[in-house]
């Protein structure tokens, strides 16, 4: 038998492959709209009631913002039916509304689940990263220079600087990282929105993504290192605040601005982490959802640290059980 016994003290993966796969099929409805905001509200909405179904104490520790700014997934809310383990939740009902409105690839439904405490309350702010796999885990930092890691990097996987592809964010704040991945002699893929596909597909031999470099978003971050914590790669983050306003708040979620470089355990803890991602529109890792008469067709992806296991799942939903379409290959 490989890998440890299945626990019976916490809640079924399949529940959780539920919640994205409900927030993936509502959002891809909007793909190619035009409209953001319609593709990220129809996947809140239904990763919401998904959650509803779902037998645990659920508490929103990363989510769509504030109370005040959210009305449903807000930091702190409590979801689930009630029963259960209590867990702390992370969550992207939609990572990459652009690519969405757009009709573009790597968009994604995301949620990462731990037992209390085990995720990092991240503030909404900026955060510098760095993410490798796991042969370069432990040897790079972000205080060295883009080529020293760069090399480390071609070294741990036994390739030169120039077989290397780093995925950037395509922002005038990376013209200078941009130029010196471009002197160390590297290749770079740059990217419109959402670094977080980008970051797992680095932990995944075969996507020929080899690290993500550059400042995206904090609760990405956190999202991101959930998954690597799965797969043995890791991140560094550090946080860059836009304003004093933002540095307040990080505060109040008990956060300090100081300066600190976080590593992949200090983002994501928990002993029993999962991560789950169901694609919205195609991608390097996944599929996006499509739909034929009948029904709709979700491809997602399931790690699980406690059990040391990755499931990639592909999933046929019929709109109507008792009058079956006919499924394909």
């Amino acid at each position: 038998m490989l890998g440890p016994p299945i626990p019976t003290d916490r809640t079924s993966s399949l529940e959780l492959v539920r919640i994205t796969e409900a927030a993936a099929i509502s959002a891809a409805h909007w793909m190619g709209h035009g409209d953001n905001n319609r593709a990220d509200e129809a996947a809140v909405e239904a990763m919401r009631r998904a959650m509803d179904e779902v037998a645990f104490h659920g508490t929103v520790v990363i989510g769509e913002g504030e109370r005040d700014e959210a009305p449903m997934l807000y930091i702190g809310e409590k979801v689930g039916r009630g029963e259960g383990p209590e867990v702390d939740i992370a969550v992207d009902p939609l990572e990459g509304t652009n690519p969405v409105a757009k009709g573009r690839s790597n968009a994604l439904a995301t949620i990462a689940v731990s037992e209390k405490g085990g995720l990092l309350h991240a503030p909404d702010t900026y955060m510098e990263k760095l993410v490798v796999g796991k042969p370069a885990a432990g040897k790079v930092d972000l205080d060295r220079p883009v080529a020293e890691n760069l090399r480390i990097i071609a070294k741990s996987l036994s390739r030169d600087v120039d077989d290397l592809t780093v995925v950037i964010l395509d922002r005038p704040r990376h013209a200078e990282l941009i130029a010196e991945v471009r002197a160390a002699g590297a290749r770079i893929k740059l990217i419109e929105d959402g670094d977080l596909m980008a970051a797992i597909s680095v932990a995944v031999a075969g996507t020929n993504v080899h690290a993500v470099m550059g400042t995206g978003g904090a609760p990405e971050g956190v999202l991101a290192a959930a998954a690597l914590k799965c797969l043995g790669a890791e991140i560094l983050g550090r946080l860059k605040f836009r304003s004093d306003e933002e540095r307040a708040r990080a505060k109040k979620m008990g956060v300090v601005d100081d300066g600190r470089i976080y590593r992949t355990n200090d983002l994501a803890s928990g002993k029993d982490v999962r991560f789950v991602a169901t694609g919205v529109t195609d991608g390097d890792l996944l599929q996006g959802v499509r739909f034929f008469a009948g029904g709709a067709r979700t491809h997602s992806v399931l790690m699980d640290r406690r059990l040391g296991k990755l499931r990639f799942i592909d999933t046929t939903h019929f709109e109507d059980p008792a009058n079956p379409p006919v499924v394909r290959l």
